[in-house]
This record gives C-alpha cells, sequence and structure tokens, in this order.
C-alpha cells in the first residue's frame, strides 16, 4: 500500500488490466451465447424448441402426429419443451459467466449468485 491507504501504480494498473481483460472475454461470451442453439423438448419429443444462450426463441419443430393429440396434452407439451429450453440456456449462461469471472461474486443482475 503506498501512502494514504491507495494501493500502488503496480497493482492499480493490473487491476485495470484484468477488469480490461474481463470485459474483453463477456463480450466474446456474449457472442457465443447469442449464436448457441439450445434445444428442450417435451418428455414424448413430440415438440422441440430451440432458444438462443440469451433466450432468444429461434425455431419450433412440431411432430406431425402430435395433433392426434387433444389440446391439453399439445399445451403441456409446448409449455414442457420451453421450459426445459429455458432451464438448460439459463444454467448455460451462469456456467459460462462463473468461467469468464473465475467464480468471483460480482452480483450481477439476472444471476443468483447464492448458488456459486
Amino acid at each position: 500500500m503506498a501512502g494514504f491507504g491507495l494501493p500502488n501504480f503496480g497493482q492499480l494498473t493490473e487491476a485495470f488490466k484484468k477488469a480490461k481483460q474481463i470485459q474483453q472475454d463477456a463480450q466474446k461470451l456474449q457472442d457465443e451465447l447469442e449464436n448457441m442453439e439450445i434445444e428442450g423438448k417435451s418428455d414424448d419429443e413430440m415438440i422441440k424448441v430451440w432458444i438462443s444462450g440469451n433466450q432468444l426463441p429461434l425455431k419450433v419443430e412440431v411432430q406431425e402426429n402430435i395433433f392426434n393429440s387433444n389440446k391439453e396434452q399439445i399445451e403441456k407439451n409446448i409449455l414442457q419443451a420451453i421450459k426445459k429450453a429455458h432451464e438448460l440456456s439459463t444454467t448455460t449462461m451462469k456456467e459460462r459467466m462463473n468461467d469468464l469471472t473465475g467464480g468471483l461474486n460480482l452480483n450481477l443482475p439476472g444471476f443468483d449468485n447464492s448458488d456459486s
């Protein structure tokens, strides 16, 4: 520590370098998440949905014979597929952010840091 309780210049420079690297890595991660296609499907695989790592819906696939099911079953299948894709996307995003930050508790909005 330098005078007046301030860190020395070398420590400050190193901290700025680390912050800049994290910022660059975060941009790369954002690009990767945007380009990911994460699949979720209903238990019977009649409905499949894909969302990006940023949780943007991308596409839906419906098996032809789903139309033999009743309305409630179709709705249930759609919801299952969406929930699974969302859960996988969220988990992937949290894991990648944790990898990026090296487990630092940055208390970022939208991320539950208590389970890290």
